[in-house]
């Protein structure tokens, strides 16, 4: 991994791919599938997540506040929909799904190595956890694995579909 810069987050994360979220508690590290997701700020990068509190990953969330989200590219996408097809209550999910743990630099949660990005997170609002199950994270630390060029995503539309990225357009941007 190479460290990407905070700014660029954004870019990562807008389009809305599913992402694997990793949470450790109690020294045990458990990966979910994660599709609600949305940008709130670009600097520092905010990013609000629906977390079910059905999801094991819930209350590892809510008391150790810090996660990491990866992306992965279109080559785990089975691998991603079985992670998401089983609770970390019942399977040991980075062992069962073939994932590398990496260790991150500012949270306990891991990095995966498969993921072609990975950002270290801290829970900075959970006014909303109670009601909606959101929570709102800061992007602490961004890294991308330069080896994976032009990676693809997948883009969850529901009931076992899902798109792949598309062609890419540039159009002259007027934001400043």
């Amino acid at each position: 991994m190479k460290e990407l810069a905070l700014g660029k987050v954004y870019q990562l994360i807008e389009p809305g791919p599913v992402v694997l979220l990793t949470t450790a508690r109690n020294g045990r590290a458990n990966v979910m599938t994660l599709s609600w997701h949305m940008m709130v700020e670009f600097e520092p990068p905010l990013i609000a997540c629906v977390v079910s509190d059905a999801d094991y990953s819930f209350a590892a969330l809510r008391e150790t506040k810090e996660c990491v989200i990866g992306i992965p590219a279109t080559r785990l996408a089975r691998k991603v929909v079985d992670v998401g097809n089983c609770s970390g209550r019942d399977v040991a999910k980075f062992e069962k799904f073939g994932l590398t743990p990496i260790s991150a630099k500012r949270v306990a949660a891991p990095l995966i190595a498969e993921c072609f990005a990975n950002l270290e997170c801290k829970v900075v609002d959970g006014r909303l956890v109670n009601m909606y199950n959101l929570f709102v994270l800061e992007v602490l630390k961004a890294w991308i694995d330069p080896t994976q060029r032009n990676p693809k995503t997948i883009h969850h539309h529901g009931y076992g579909k899902f798109v792949v990225d598309g062609d890419v357009i540039k159009l002259k941007s007027r934001m400043r």
